[in-house]
């Protein structure tokens, strides 16, 4: 099967397409066929080892020293099931899939555990749709609900509103009853008005630590503030949660505002569950939350998708369509 292939760590360039041999799927593994994947943020950090601040060693440790040490990438897939290893129920060939497998899915083919985050397609989706969903969704339900803890009533500032994780995290805070302010670039302010930001921040021109509003949750998902400068515009209870964190000073204040009232930092990791992707899926159907799609490129051109991605200016999923290589 075609794979693209990450041999060492580097620019956009070291992905390659290949051939590599095919997967089958292990006990408790569904295979799936893969209509289309997506590039993330994390895809590019993982093929640059651009890990931030203190977590470079664990990443290294954890993907690589010297290498990527999965050579296919791409967590983000839609498809059909292929086939199913022993012992699984609930998937059949045939059926239509989406989810986040970490790795591999830069791939004709994903092999991927029957209980890990993988759930039926919504049926009002295509395979491009779903794929741009499933990373930047489920990182953005885990922040709000777990670790910021929205609630209805909420005031919500979320700073790189119109991203991979910007564009869900404005629709899923509003779906938890939060009322959203969003911070983006001046191309991006009609976009994250329709996902249902009330305000809009320019960040080439507004300084939104000079607003008079106050916000129960700041969540800065681009790596671009921190807790020091957003504190004059959090209530007396509120969090600063940030999405990239990378030195010991984040997490000692956010150890040190743990164990006393008031305004807090909270740092945390997304982790990617089965019924949380079921939990998108059906906010999905039901029209709560949408896909959103900012370019889609075929499979052939991944390293274009990794560069354009490494901008850090897109809107929305970068999504990679399969239809190609399948003609």
């Amino acid at each position: 099967m075609k794979a693209a292939v990450c041999d060492r760590y580097g620019p956009p360039d070291v992905v390659v397409i290949r051939e590599v041999p095919p997967i089958r799927p292990g006990p408790g593994d569904v295979l799936v066929r893969v209509g289309a994947s997506s590039v993330t943020t994390g895809d590019w950090r993982m093929r640059s080892a651009a890990f931030p601040g203190i977590t470079w060693l664990p990443g290294r440790l954890m993907f690589g020293i010297r290498k990527p040490r999965k050579g296919v990438l791409g967590g983000d897939f839609a498809g059909t099931v292929e086939a199913v290893g022993a012992g699984v129920t609930g998937f059949a060939p045939g059926d239509r899939v989406f989810g986040f497998s970490g790795v591999g899915a830069h791939a004709e083919a994903v092999a991927v555990k029957a209980t890990g985050a993988i759930a039926p397609t919504p049926e009002n989706l295509t395979d491009v749709e779903a794929a741009a969903v499933p990373f930047g969704a489920l990182s953005a339900l885990v922040f709000l609900r777990d670790f910021a803890k929205v609630r209805p009533g909420h005031r919500v500032l979320l700073i790189g509103a119109s991203g991979g994780v910007g564009c869900y995290a404005t629709q899923i805070a509003r779906h938890l009853g939060a009322t959203v302010d969003a911070v983006c670039g001046p191309d991006n302010r009609d976009l994250v008005q329709t996902l249902g930001a009330d305000h809009v921040f320019d960040h080439t021109r507004d300084d939104m630590t000079a607003t008079t509003r106050r916000y129960d949750v700041i969540m800065d998902i681009v790596g671009v503030s921190d807790f020091a400068r957003c504190r004059p515009i959090l209530t007396g209870t509120g969090v600063f949660v940030p999405l990239n964190f990378g030195s010991l000073g984040e997490i000692a204040q956010a150890l040190w505002t743990a164990r006393r009232a008031g305004q807090r930092m909270v740092l945390g990791t997304s982790g990617e569950k089965q019924q949380d992707l079921k939990e998108i899926a059906d906010l999905l159907r039901s029209g709560a939350i949408r896909p959103v799609v900012d370019r889609i490129l075929p499979f052939a051109e991944i390293a274009d998708a990794h560069a354009y991605v490494e901008k850090r200016r897109r809107r929305g999923g970068v999504v990679l369509s399969m239809d190609a290589l399948a003609a």
